[in-house]
């Protein structure tokens, strides 16, 4: 056991400070050792909610430990020393990589927090440091990023606006497995589940609200992309865990329709990245669904396919990230026949589509096995043929990448193959998306502890089952190749929602703009007018003449001036205007 007096986010975040001022090489060093040092001390840190404090004035734990939070660390851990390394040999520079490390620290402050408002502090700033990492690659990347800010300040916004409600029903921040918690677990009430399942679909990408997802992962820097395929999204899943830890079969369904519409979607894809990024959408569905189902088999599976997709899904970025590294192409059509020039990077998507597609003995296989067959066994057939046909979707969806990026044609530039650094860090996350796929057992090993179940991986009607999906997606491919080689760009909700918020902002400027030109003009107009009643009040009035006429004086009538005890009448009667107006704002105010 090791001393938990050291919330895992705390060193990380030191080191994304520390990292700019190091240098490349030296900086790279710090953030893979400190990310690496994570995986044995997580591992070895005893389960209790340890740093209790107070944050905000509340009760709070910054470091709490269970089977759910630690399983989040492993992986974070791992992937985040994989990922830096993969950062340095791909050319990223450490301010990109500071940026990346502080996402990965408050990451790990939010799956670490034993508390509500712990976890949505370190779920905001995860959002910022996210933003930041996508911003520094410039470019396309800037609009994408502001898009990104923007949809993940409205989830947060009512993830938070669930938290106040949870306490006020509860009257605690803690978690309700922690020492001082509510007796209830999940969040009270009934607001609070229902702002908290639209606040935390943001992040795991609930149709309607996932088009952030293909619009913001193509854009940065290829190493920064193998970030953000990792964290968010996953620590959705774990937050919507949080919310509904004895699940909530409305979740279940859209985790179903996610890995459908993910997987349809990604088939009709060029871009790679953009390809890959939904099917980011796709496979947290399979882990949603099983979080909504809520069984014991089922809530293993879901954490079993988050550790398994954050290996395969940040291979998948990394064997694509290489091919766009040594050919400067994104799309599909420009490239082809890349297996000979480079045959590491080949055998690596080989191994992170066999996994994603849940072909027997991969890791996918075991994990997403798990949540079918919970559903099955639940007999809820609707829900089961939905992730059948998502995992058909995506057999289809990585034959099309393979074949056109590895098989089909032949690319005309020159290629050189992946450099050591990307060869170590593909073959790093390959190897155990092997194991934990020949030998489950590995993997139950650190899933939590989420009650009594009886799964068995390899038996004939699963093994059956995934060879007849991989039999129907090449089968399907072989249909559908042409067709889809001529489809184009296919639009999304955010070329509805992005356009009406574009019109609708700019509407919205000029409409006040305009309302403000008309009040100042108004204003202006008022004042002069006050103004000409304080120089001149009787010809305000009505002419000169006429207000002297009334008044009876024949002296003024002459052009003389009239005073009474050295005071000018004219200056008089001016200042009486002007109080009175005074008075009349005043008055209006008053009554506002």
């Amino acid at each position: 056991m090791v001393d938990p007096a050291i919330p895992p986010f705390l060193p990380v975040l030191a080191a994304a400070l520390l990292v700019p001022l190091l240098g490349r090489r030296a900086g790279h060093a710090l953030g893979v050792l400190v990310t690496a040092v994570l995986v044995p001390y997580v591992w070895l840190v005893p389960a209790g909610a340890h740093v209790q404090t107070l944050l905000f004035g509340f009760d709070a734990v910054l470091f709490n430990v269970d089977g759910f939070s630690r399983l989040m660390g492993l992986i974070f851990g791992f992937i985040g020393a994989v990922a830096v390394l993969y950062s340095w040999a791909s050319g990223a520079d450490e301010r990109q990589t500071a940026f990346a490390l502080g996402y990965v620290g408050t990451s790990l402050g939010a799956v670490f927090g034993g508390d509500w408002l712990s976890l949505i502090f370190f779920w905001e700033l995860m959002a910022v440091t996210s933003t930041l990492l996508v911003w520094h690659y410039g470019g396309r990347a800037v609009r994408a990023g502001f898009r990104y800010a923007l949809l993940h300040g409205i989830g947060g916004t009512l993830l938070l606006g669930a938290i106040v409600w949870h306490y006020v029903e509860a009257g605690t921040f803690l978690f309700g497995s922690v020492p001082g918690g509510p007796a209830t677990v999940g969040l009270a009430g009934t607001v609070a589940p229902v702002l908290a399942a639209v606040g935390i679909g943001v992040n795991v990408g609930f149709i309607g609200l996932h088009a952030w997802l293909p619009d913001t992962y193509p854009r940065p820097h290829i190493a920064a992309s193998v970030f953000l395929c990792v964290f968010t999204t996953k620590t959705g899943v774990y937050g919507m865990f949080r919310a509904f830890p004895d699940g909530q079969l409305a979740v279940a369904y859209m985790g179903a329709l996610m890995a459908v519409f993910g997987a349809g979607m990604a088939l009709l894809q060029g871009d790679m990245r953009r390809l890959l990024s939904y099917h980011i959408q796709s496979q947290v569905g399979y882990m949603v669904a099983g979080v909504g189902l809520g069984t014991a088999l089922a809530t293993a599976g879901a954490f079993g396919h988050v550790f398994n997709h954050i290996l395969y899904k940040s291979l998948l970025f990394m064997t694509v990230g290489v091919v766009i590294y040594r050919t400067g192409e994104e799309h599909l059509e420009e490239l082809g026949g890349l297996w000979r020039k480079l045959p590491v990077t080949a055998v690596a998507f080989l191994i992170a589509a066999l996994s994603i597609a849940g072909f027997p003995g991969f890791n996918g296989f075991v994990s997403k096995g798990m949540v079918l067959g919970a559903a099955h066994k639940e007999h809820y057939d609707v829900l089961w043929y939905l992730l059948l046909a998502g995992g058909v979707g995506t057999f289809l969806s990585f034959i099309k990448l393979g074949y056109y990026v590895f098989l089909h044609g032949e690319y005309d530039g020159d290629v050189r193959p992946a450099n050591l650094g990307q060869k170590v860090a593909m073959v790093a996350v390959a190897i155990p998306c092997v194991v934990f796929g020949v030998y489950p057992p590995a993997l139950f090993a650190i899933l939590p502890d989420t009650g009594s179940y009886e799964y068995t991986t390899f038996t004939v009607g699963h093994v059956q089952e995934g060879l007849i999906l991989a039999a129907l997606g090449v089968v399907g491919f072989v249909i559908l190749k042409k067709p889809l080689a001529k489809v184009g760009r296919v639009p999304d909700v955010d070329a509805v929602y992005n356009r009406a918020g574009f019109y609708g902002t700019r509407a919205l400027v000029v409409g006040v703009t305009e309302l403000y030109a008309a009040v100042d003009r108004a204003t202006v107009a008022t004042t002069g007018a006050v103004a000409a009643a304080v120089r001149d009040p009787a010809g305000t009035l009505g002419g000169i003449d006429a207000v002297r006429s009334l008044a009876g004086d024949e002296a003024a009538v002459n052009g003389d001036r009239e005073t009474t005890g050295g005071v000018d009448l004219a200056a008089g009667f001016g200042t009486s205007v002007l109080l009175v107006t005074l008075l009349l704002v005043v008055a209006l105010l008053l009554l506002v």
